[in-house]
């Protein structure tokens, strides 16, 4: 027996609002539609902290706090001025458009925060220090060569590193207080043409690096472009952190690329990685993560999915903008932290 049109009409209807109440409680992908470029995410505790590029906007290094890795908000920033000099004071006819400091490295080690970034503009290395990543105060000092697209890494044995460089990667110890590179530590490429594993016709060599330790292994996630392709992940993995390290094609879905791992308190993993859409700008996604035989999957079957079994979004609009209304009420502050001036 046919069942009436009513009712099928109906069953759909009720079938479609389900779905539609399921999406709902469910995160989305990308979790912010805005440009939050290069990100760097370390967890303390329950919550996640973030840092971003900020390029030749003052102040910067942002740092913005989840608890659940989908919805943000803006708590800080690690400079107010990056330094002194003609192209980032807008003097001489000079400017850094395009420049300033680029893709930052976020780190917490023995109840101290870290933020580091560089700058080609004044060949510098920058580092900031504070004891309360939310509130401040930052504590800055600087060194130089600038480390391209450094990951700051603090091993078990309490030595200090930064790995950095593009398509050859290298591997510098610091000094442990991070003022400069340690007088005869290592200092070697440890990764040779680090884009070789996604073929030999690369636009954009291997960088970003992000170095992280997991069950005594290391693994770098790097992003690479093929020419006629798209940005795609890699990893390489290494027993010591001086290799030799081997590596794979991680993730090639959507250009969703550059980023790195963090883990959740209940021991769930995800990459966190970025999509570039032109004028808004590169927009953060988080994507699930399982093991296999010691390597990280990124993805579901190859794939970043758009839905994500974690909370809602709470709104379509980033906790981490503002509204360019400027009427302030008495108890509001001067300007919300998401206005910056430019250089």
């Amino acid at each position: 027996m046919t069942p009436p049109r009513q009712i099928v009409a109906i069953l759909s209807v009720a079938v479609a609002c389900w779905n539609s109440a399921l999406r709902a409680q469910q995160a989305h992908n990308p979790v912010i539609h805005a440009d939050v470029p290069d990100m760097a995410m370390i967890r303390v505790g329950d919550v996640y902290y973030m840092s971003s590029t900020t390029m030749h906007m003052s102040p910067g290094l942002p740092i913005m706090k989840s608890t659940d890795l989908v919805n943000w908000e803006l708590v800080s920033y690690a400079y107010d001025v990056l330094d002194e000099v003609d192209a980032l004071n807008l003097q001489d006819g000079k400017n850094n458009y395009g420049g300033g400091s680029w893709a930052s490295s976020l780190r917490f080690h023995d109840g101290t925060y870290y933020a580091t970034t560089f700058c080609g503009a004044t060949n510098k290395t920058y580092v900031y220090t504070t004891q309360d990543i939310e509130r401040g105060p930052w504590t800055a000092r600087s060194f130089g060569p600038s480390f391209h697209d450094h990951s700051l890494f603090f091993d078990d044995d309490g030595r200090v590193y930064m790995l950095y460089g593009a398509g050859d990667l290298r591997l510098v110890e610091m000094k442990a207080d991070l003022s400069g590179v340690k007088p005869n530590g290592f200092h070697d490429v440890v990764i040779r043409n680090a884009s070789a594993v996604a073929g030999d016709n690369i636009g954009l060599p291997a960088e970003g690096s992000q170095l992280f330790k997991v069950d005594g292994k290391y693994y770098l996630f790097n992003i690479t472009w093929p020419r006629g392709g798209m940005r795609t992940v890699l990893v390489h993995r290494a027993d010591k952190i001086t290799g030799p390290y081997e590596g794979r094609l991680t993730l090639q879905d959507q250009g969703v690329a550059q980023g790195g791992l963090i883990d959740s308190p209940d021991g769930k993993w995800y990459a966190y990685l970025f999509q570039d859409h032109g004028a808004v700008g590169r927009i953060p996604f988080i994507v699930p993560v399982t093991w296999e035989d010691g390597w990280p999957v990124v993805g579901v079957d190859g794939k970043v999915p758009m839905q994500l079994d974690m909370p809602p979004n709470k709104s379509l609009i980033p906790g981490i903008v503002a509204s360019d209304e400027f009427d302030r009420a008495p108890e509001d502050r001067e300007l919300p932290l998401a206005w910056q001036w430019n250089h």
